[in-house]
């Protein structure tokens, strides 16, 4: 069957996540997917295209891999799932092992959710809970950084700042603290992004000398700011947040949903700043880009802030499919895969092949900025190179790139005016160098050079 077949059905049934439908009629391309394989994807009509966002910044060690899809098949063979609560199950144990060896000192206990919002509701939950066991009652505050994302439930959505997913719901949102980014596109000329994160820094510390007894948690996406536009800044931000969180008894939350196993070019990206949060949540990467699991990391203390004789001081949060064994299999494979393949070193080279491809795009006319950390980049379209003036949202030129791009055989579905790169790890150099021309004559079309 071609395409079109799959796509009248689609339009007739499915709606779609993080889409305008009605863009479908005509903007939008609507692709079916039929199989896929290590970067690839391949619709019905046999034409691939190489997956650069890693699926929407799930997929590591490319589609349809043969280690993660044996250990699923032979989980599958044992035990789909079993309810966690009263019991549990071998995989949910090894990985929960596993991730405290790995994550940073001091994590010590696992708790499982579906995804990376509800792994950010936990979190909020489990912070807030824990001052309010303590009898500190006023600590239901939590600080944000301008430009953030933190998921799509509303806990989430009232501790993110991307207007354009936010403000609808807005009356429904609890009010959070909202800091300046310490984003380094935003330095002033000659200034580095350390200064600029340290001088960012003091509007935090300011606020949390005057609220601290208000305050439950400040949330973070260490070192890059994702759905916000790609925005990276300084490890001394999260230096001095870890040391203020400390001296004024705020807890801290590390949102490594989008940014963990190795993206940034650590295994986390907190290791880059030699902190531990008080609560990491984890996500998307962590089963390879199979199944839906996330994991947040906590403390000792705060586990045994809950450990008590009266049920109302436990924490009674739960999901249908926490800790799914599926999923926790996925999640094994991939963790053996970083172990058994020297995936970081491997990266470092990537990460160097992509930074030379991306080179030429500084000279381009309409690109304002290009930017990376590790396994990620950006290139930010700008109407007018010399101001930095963007593009008007209505022109939709990142829509224009995405139909390009797709033309020429690349997902690479952009953020706004931001084109971002965000492979899986089994790309080669040659694959990587491709993806990078076809962005480039992409850019080209949707900025009409």
């Amino acid at each position: 069957m071609k395409n079109q077949h799959f796509i009248q059905r689609d339009l007739a049934s499915v709606w779609h996540p993080c889409t305008q439908m009605k863009d479908h009629e005509n903007q939008l391309p609507l692709i079916p997917i039929k199989r896929g394989e290590g970067i690839w994807l391949e619709d019905f009509e046999g034409r691939r295209y190489i997956d650069g966002i890693s699926s929407w910044w799930v997929n590591l060690f490319g589609h349809a891999n043969p280690r993660i899809n044996a250990a699923i098949i032979a989980q599958l063979q044992q035990l789909e799932h079993v309810i966690l609560a009263g019991f549990s199950h071998e995989p949910v144990i090894e990985l929960s092992e596993k991730l405290i060896a790995i994550t940073p000192k001091d994590l010590t206990r696992c708790f499982y959710a579906d995804n990376g919002s509800s792994a950010i509701e936990v979190a909020l939950k489990m912070s807030f809970h824990y001052w309010q066991n303590q009898g500190q009652l006023k600590k239901t505050r939590f600080i944000t950084l301008q430009h953030s994302y933190h998921g799509e439930t509303l806990g989430a959505l009232a501790v993110g700042d991307v207007a354009l997913y936010k403000k609808t719901y807005k009356p429904l949102l609890m009010e959070s603290f909202i800091v300046p980014s310490p984003a380094g596109c935003d330095a002033e000329s000659g200034e580095s992004y350390a200064d600029y994160a340290q001088r960012q820094f003091e509007i935090m510390a300011r606020l949390l000398a005057e609220k601290a007894e208000e305050i439950s948690a400040v949330i973070v996406e260490p070192l890059i700011q994702c759905a916000g536009g790609m925005r990276i800044y300084d490890p001394i931000y999260l230096c001095l947040l870890r040391q203020a969180c400390d001296h004024y008894g705020v807890h801290l939350i590390a949102d490594e949903i989008a940014v963990g196993f190795g993206r940034t070019g650590t295994l986390f990206a907190c290791e880059q700043a030699e902190i531990s949060p008080d609560f990491l949540c984890l996500s998307k990467g962590l089963t390879g880009g199979y199944l839906p699991l996330s994991v947040i990391l906590t403390r000792e203390n705060i586990y045994q802030a809950f450990y008590q004789n009266d049920e109302r001081l436990g924490f009674l949060h739960s999901h249908s499919y926490t800790g799914n064994p599926l999923a926790c299999q996925a999640a094994l494979a991939t963790l053996a895969i970083f172990e058994q393949d020297q995936v970081i070193e491997n990266n470092k080279n990537l990460a160097k092949t992509l930074q030379e491809a991306l080179t030429p795009l500084r000279d381009h006319p309409h690109v304002g900025d290009v930017r990376q950390l590790g396994m990620i980049a950006a290139v930010e379209l700008v109407a007018d190179k010399a101001r930095r003036v963007p593009y008007p949202a209505q022109e939709r030129r990142g829509l224009q790139f995405y139909r390009a791009a797709l033309d020429q055989g690349a997902l690479l579905r952009p953020l706004g005016n931001v084109i971002y790169f965000m492979p899986p790890y089994v790309i080669t150099a040659a694959q990587l160098q491709d993806l990078v021309t076809i962005a480039h004559r992409a850019i080209d079309i949707a900025t009409h050079v």
